[in-house]
């Protein structure tokens, strides 16, 4: 019974295949963007995972006043560190492997015809081993070019594409605005970060060498710190607190007039945000099920009118008001079934698109997926309903005489 009802909503369906589809259309939208959004934002989360796991997840950032992200961003009129307070923390904190300097500023890098605007930062070889930064070629900075504040530098893969190809950069010299410098190593490629920024387009001097020729002092407006293995990033913390706080002169109950966050602190913000975000767009794009419902429902209120001398001939050789009511029910149904796995298919290619427009893995979830078609095929039966019913509701008689 239930078999000969599907083919008779498949041929009902089947008689009028461009009204149908433009009936769905809007299930079929509505579940695309659905699965699109969902899809694109659990890779953008897998990516901000993998990005922090690239700087290193035991990495923390400290900075005066409130937290900016990025290398070297200083804090605002807070007071900077010192290159003092980088020691204290290696020596006196044991739960710190090592930590580093940092400070940027935008520069002009010159070799041969070529300019390049790229982002330059003090820092010294510690600031590698925190950052979980390895040198692909040449070397890194010497104890002696760092205390002596040597005219050196380090270039990341994006530098080097720019401004040498594909060659070998290292013992070449080049200008960063005014100043010449010898090119020691090259940096490994990171790729961009989930704050939007490339990585590699950086090229890192001696912190000494930038303070004299680009800062014009030796303030500290980052720090970066690498907790040891086997510590925890809550112990580091309270230790690196409770330093900064007696380096400071902060009294108790005055507030800290410095930032510490680590990359999981980064990494939950960020996946917090997506997860806000992806889940408006998601109840967006979820309206326009409401819409294809809706639509649904008037193309067989439609339907009903059109075909009543059929229901009428159908009653008055025997068939029940329940399967009348239930034909038109399993019409809806397949109406909003198709749309949902026309929507699927669709929802999927748009997700392994943005996947790769956007740089982020392309992770789709069965749950959403069957949760999604579900829904559509619910959105059947509620909008389904009511002219089936009053199909189903017709005299026979009357319906005859139509």
């Amino acid at each position: 019974m239930l078999w000969e009802t599907f083919k008779l909503a498949l041929q009902a369906i089947l008689r009028n295949p461009m009204r149908s589809f433009l009936t769905v259309l809007g299930v079929v939208i509505g579940v695309a963007a659905v699965i699109a959004m969902v899809t694109i934002g659990k890779g953008s989360t897998a990516q901000v995972t993998a990005d922090v796991q690239k700087m290193g997840a035991n990495l923390m950032i400290l900075s005066p006043g409130q937290m900016r992200f990025g290398p070297g961003n200083s804090g605002g009129s807070e007071r900077a560190f010192a290159l003092s307070d980088v020691d204290r923390i290696i020596d006196q904190i044991g739960s710190v492997e090592t930590a580093a300097p940092s400070r940027t500023s935008s520069l002009v890098a010159v070799f041969g015809n070529t300019n390049y605007q790229t982002r330059v930062a003090g820092t010294d070889s510690r600031y590698l081993t925190a950052s979980d930064w390895a040198v692909a070629e040449g070397r890194s900075f010497t104890t002696a070019e760092e205390s002596a504040g040597k005219n050196v530098c380090i270039l990341g893969e994006t530098v080097r594409q720019e401004l040498f190809g594909r060659a070998d950069p290292v013992g070449e010299r080049m200008r960063l605005g005014a100043m010449s410098c010898q090119i020691v190593g090259v940096l490994a490629a990171k790729g961009a970060s989930s704050f939007g920024t490339d990585q590699d387009d950086v090229v890192l001097i001696p912190f000494k060498f930038f303070g004299r020729r680009v800062a014009g002092n030796m303030d500290v407006p980052t720090i970066y710190i690498s907790v040891r293995d086997g510590f925890s990033i809550e112990r580091a913390t309270n230790d690196i607190t409770a330093l900064m706080r007696e380096v400071r002169r902060i009294g108790p109950g005055e507030e800290d007039d410095f930032s510490l966050r680590d990359m999981e602190q980064v990494a939950s913000m960020l996946n917090s945000v997506n997860r806000v975000l992806t889940g408006l767009l998601s109840a967006v794009a979820a309206v326009s099920l409401l819409v294809g419902g809706i639509g649904i429902m008037n193309i067989m209120l439609v339907s009903v009118t059109e075909r009543t001398r059929e229901i009428g001939i159908r009653m008055a050789v025997g068939a029940q008001a329940g399967q009348v009511l239930l034909q038109f029910l399993v019409e809806a149904i397949v109406l909003s079934a198709l749309g949902g796995m026309l929507g699927v298919a669709l929802g999927l290619a748009l997700a392994a698109l943005g996947a790769q427009l956007l740089n982020v893995p392309f992770t789709p979830d069965a749950g959403t997926i069957g949760l999604a078609f579900a829904f559509s095929a619910l959105v059947g039966v509620v909008f389904g309903y009511f002219p089936a019913r009053r199909a189903a509701r017709l005299d026979p008689i009357e319906a005859l005489r139509h």
